[in-house]
């Protein structure tokens, strides 16, 4: 059985971006290569853009002339994916495809991780990550979507909101 699926930076033809997804989603489907090739994304954001006293809201993508593909990297697979029409190549050296690490993957946004959670608005928290590591403060607030946490912390005599990942904090004993 293959090794586990990683995330690859595939580079396209700039404006290819979901021609080569597209494509290369069809060859995965009609080869049956979804064990090998799991995912294929291009990463988008919304962005308000005011244009002619309008304002509107546009999809943007994050990482122009790139397609991140989930897969394990085999010689079919390779070549599956770097014969797609519009793609130039893999991301690394001498276009030998090097996969993110699970921090990159993290910090990019690329897959959302749930992360459990053990307490709700009002109990108190431990910080345990960043630059108010250590600090104890109050749940203010939770948005389990967007992966925050309001904390209101006592600096300086002060009480002062701290917005947080989830997995930045933890029960106070």
């Amino acid at each position: 059985m293959p090794e586990e699926a990683k995330w690859y930076v595939v580079h396209t033809y700039s404006g290819y971006e979901n021609k080569v997804a597209s494509n290369l989603e069809k060859t995965v489907e009609n080869r049956q290569l979804q064990d090998l090739i799991q995912e294929v994304r291009v990463p988008t954001e919304m962005v308000t853009e005011v244009k002619d006293n309008k304002t509107r809201q546009v999809e943007r993508k994050i990482y122009p002339s790139y397609v991140l593909v989930k897969m394990v990297l085999t010689d079919e697979s390779w070549y599956v994916v770097r014969n797609i029409r519009g793609c130039t190549g893999f991301v690394g050296p001498s276009s030998k495809p090097i996969p993110l690490t699970d921090e990159e993957v993290a910090r990019m946004g690329v897959e959302v991780r749930q992360v459990e959670v053990s307490y709700e608005v009002g109990d108190s928290v431990r910080i345990v990550d960043g630059p108010l590591d250590g600090f104890v403060g109050t749940v203010e607030e939770m948005n389990t979507e967007k992966n925050s946490v309001r904390v209101t912390v006592s600096m300086f005599g002060r009480e002062t909101p701290v917005e947080l990942e989830l997995d930045q904090v933890e029960p106070a004993e």
